[in-house]
């Protein structure tokens, strides 16, 4: 194991940038996660582990101190660094005891078959698209596209709200019109999820077998999204709230669309 000394080495720094820049996540093609339960979430999913960095002092648990084994034997980079240091990676406000930076799984191209998939259209919020991997995931949704203006899956606020899914979920990138174009070529009918006038209620047309689109947080669906889809659709309530977050909205739909079967 190798003891970090200095702010300046360059291992710390790679770690540091990973946690904070998604240009310099895009360019190296590693991402960094933070925790005992990440880091044995992706040795189970099978991905490649490079580095782990340790807090001097911090305990680790069991299956904490297992998965670090792991990842040794594995060969990933076992680096220590006391608090003052190790703090200056974290993102946390109370840091783990370890951080680790591994290879996200390559996604390739949209299958040729699918039997539904789930379009975000600028889902920003790093919580609701962590949520909405860890449902999709949870219920086997086969994909999950994003779309223009979304959060970087490989940020760590994302990775954490997975808790390990986005070791597993198949994610694409794609702008909206090629999205909605590439479901029709797979015979998927493609609505959105929006309160219009003609929206009609989740459960009035089976979900299975087809592509649904969520927007950002604040505004909805874009134009594009209403103009391009199929047809319309609404969550009812019988409360007085005025709509859902993006994420448990995400679910719910999530939960229609695969409740018959995987295809």
């Amino acid at each position: 194991m190798t003891r970090i000394e200095s702010k300046q080495n360059p291992a710390l720094r790679h770690l540091a940038r990973l946690m904070r820049e998604k240009k310099y996540r895009q360019r190296t093609g590693e991402m960094a996660c933070e925790g005992g339960k990440l880091l044995e979430e992706a040795l189970l999913s099978g991905v490649q582990v490079k580095t782990v960095l340790l807090c001097t002092g911090a305990p680790l648990d069991t299956r904490a101190a297992s998965a670090v084994q792991r990842a040794a034997e594995q060969g990933a980079r076992l680096l220590q660094a006391e608090p003052p240091l190790f703090h200056t990676v974290s993102t946390l406000e109370t840091p783990q005891s370890l951080l680790f930076s591994c290879l996200p799984v390559a996604r390739g191209t949209l299958p040729d078959r699918l039997g539904s998939a789930l379009l975000l259209d600028g889902v920003q919020d790093p919580g609701n698209l962590g949520t909405i991997l860890r449902t999709a995931d949870a219920f086997g949704l086969e994909a999950v596209v994003l779309c223009e203006g979304c959060a970087d899956e490989t940020a760590p606020k994302v990775v954490r709200a997975t808790m390990g899914a986005s070791f597993r979920q198949p994610v694409y990138h794609m702008p909206l019109a090629g999205a909605i174009a590439a479901m029709r070529a797979r015979q998927l009918p493609v609505y959105a999820a929006a309160l219009e006038p003609e929206s009609v209620p989740v459960g009035a047309v089976p979900l299975t077998h087809t592509a649904v689109i969520v927007g950002n947080e604040g505004h909805g669906v874009t134009q594009q999204a209403l103009e391009g889809c199929d047809g319309k659709l609404i969550i009812p309530m019988a409360g007085r709230a005025e709509s859902l977050n993006a994420g448990v909205a995400a679910s719910i739909l999530i939960w229609e669309m695969t409740k018959g079967g995987k295809a």
